[in-house]
């Protein structure tokens, strides 16, 4: 438990190294989710966040959450020790390959779509616009709330291009409300963009799965993987965030009851 203990610990002091997160409720009342404009969203004990705000490296007011002056002096430390590559967090993701499911071992410590997002595309560009990863984040952090990482061996694919939402019969009873709403809000956008694109987002934004991975599973060419992603979370963003439409031609210019025929020369 120490180990697990200190672990969260690091990457709590990790991503807030990047800037400020806002703290969040999370789907299960030991859990805070901590969101950050840089690195995205993680879920973390609540004993960890509290600790380290009772040993004064963690600030909180206001739903904010920021690194002390001795937060980022211990990180500090820890980085000159090299001890964040002893404890980057490592997982395991099935992968189909051509012989069968196997367990590939996954460095979890970083969101792929940060960074993806911090590539550049030829012209200089960022590969990825803010309302696309705003899109992706917002998709992970309900997938977060509704507590449905822990099903990481489901084949989400399959279940989206079935049409049946995410969940399990009788399970929405022993969730709390924001789990359901997050739940609904998670179902709701991949039937926005469809099933061809939705089993992309939820392996890349929420099981964290990389490019390559996600290529070798569905045997796509090389470097395939981030335009099919781009397309998706454009999608995505338009779910979220869709443009208003404008009226054609400004404002109205008359208004007329049923069965009003306009006559030449009236104005």
């Amino acid at each position: 438990m120490a180990g697990q203990r200190e672990k969260e610990d690091i990457r709590v002091l990790r991503l807030l190294s990047f800037g400020p997160a806002g703290v969040e409720e999370c789907g299960r009342a030991d859990r805070v989710m901590l969101v950050s404009r840089r690195l995205g969203t993680i879920s973390v004990s609540r004993v960890s966040f509290d600790g380290l705000v009772r040993r004064s490296l963690v600030a909180a007011t206001d739903g904010v959450a920021g690194l002390t002056p001795a937060g980022r002096a211990a990180f500090a430390r820890m980085r000159d020790r090299n001890c964040l590559s002893q404890h980057v967090e490592i997982g395991t993701m099935p992968v189909e390959l051509p012989e069968g499911r196997r367990e590939a071992v996954a460095n979890l410590s970083e969101s792929p779509l940060a960074q993806l997002a911090r590539r550049k595309s030829k012209d200089g560009r960022p590969f990825l616009d803010p309302r696309e990863f705003r899109a992706g984040e917002r998709l992970r952090a309900d997938y977060t709330r509704g507590q449905l990482l822990p099903r990481l061996g489901a084949n989400w694919s399959a279940a989206g291009s079935s049409g049946r939402p995410i969940g399990t019969p009788g399970a929405s009873a022993e969730l709390t409300d924001g789990a359901v709403a997050a739940r609904q809000r998670v179902n709701a956008a991949l039937a926005a963009v469809g099933p061809e694109l939705g089993g992309l987002l939820v392996d890349v934004c929420c099981f964290l799965k990389g490019l390559e991975t996600v290529e070798i599973e569905r045997a796509w060419p090389a470097r395939s993987a981030k335009v099919v992603l781009r397309t998706a979370l454009a999608a995505l963003a338009r779910h979220y965030e869709p443009e208003r439409r404008k009226t054609p031609g400004g404002s109205i210019l008359h208004w007329g009851s049923e069965g009003y025929r306009a006559q030449i020369g009236e104005s």
